[in-house]
């Protein structure tokens, strides 16, 4: 059985940053409802050398959009990472989305051998696509996502594993 690139990239990338824009959301009610400031939460980190929850947003999209991309072989967008309150962080995801959303099957299905490049901070990098899908691109999406509802509840905001996994 072969696997469709596409099927196990971009659907599960929308779902993903569609159940973040929820969480987000729930995030901005709790904090208008308490009368937190919305920096407080947007600066919130699980532990001192991580991220904080804007860049933990940032990154998820960052991720899904950049790892497409490669996958097709074309360009995508690049966000200036200035977002500073909720508002902003679900407008780049419903950005990122409907970047996502002008991507076809046809574009990533066949891609597996296809080697896929990126630079890192301090390097090039270079994988093979289906295993830069499945090791790399995946599992980062869904770390920064998981991380971001973390932060939330953590912050006593009123989500659930419901909230995560999504309708």
């Amino acid at each position: 059985m072969t696997i469709s690139m596409f099927q196990a990239s971009v659907p599960a990338f929308i779902r993903a940053l569609n159940n973040l824009t929820a969480i987000l959301e729930k995030g901005a009610a709790h904090a208008q409802a308490r009368k937190i400031d919305e920096a407080v939460l947007l600066g919130s980190r699980l532990f001192p050398d991580m991220f904080p929850l804007a860049r933990q947003v940032q990154l998820a999209s960052d991720t899904a959009k950049s790892g497409a991309g490669r996958l097709a072989g074309v360009e995508f967008p690049v966000y200036e990472d200035k977002e500073a309150t909720f508002q902003e962080l679900v407008l780049r995801i419903r950005n990122t989305i409907t970047y996502l959303e002008t991507l076809r099957p046809g574009q990533i299905d066949g891609s597996e051998d296809k080697t896929v490049s990126w630079q890192t901070r301090s390097s090039t990098k270079s994988m093979e696509a289906l295993p830069y899908l499945m090791n790399h691109v995946l599992p980062n999406v869904h770390f920064h996502v998981t991380t971001a509802y973390a932060i939330l509840r953590h912050n006593g905001v009123e989500i659930g594993k419901k909230d995560f996994l999504g309708p």
